[in-house]
């Protein structure tokens, strides 16, 4: 059995109190974002170490977030 993205996301939540929005603001704080959507020019890697460093989130809860930051709808 596969985990849903949503599910991804609601996990992130209980571990870092952290909503998906919440993560949206603080991606615009560090000028991840052009127009809602993570920056073309923005490494992935760059925002995965974000996520890992200050919210100690794995590799495929970070890639979770990427994926919200890139527009995925959960």
């Amino acid at each position: 059995m596969s985990v849903t993205f949503k599910a991804y996301l609601d996990n992130i939540e209980a571990k870092t109190g952290r909503s998906p929005a919440d993560f949206k603001k603080l991606a615009g704080k560090k000028s991840y974002l052009s127009n809602g959507k993570l920056r073309t020019d923005i490494k992935v890697g760059e925002v995965v170490a974000w996520l890992r460093q200050e919210f100690q989130l794995g590799h495929g809860h970070a890639m979770a977030i990427v994926a919200l930051l890139k527009g995925k709808q959960n």
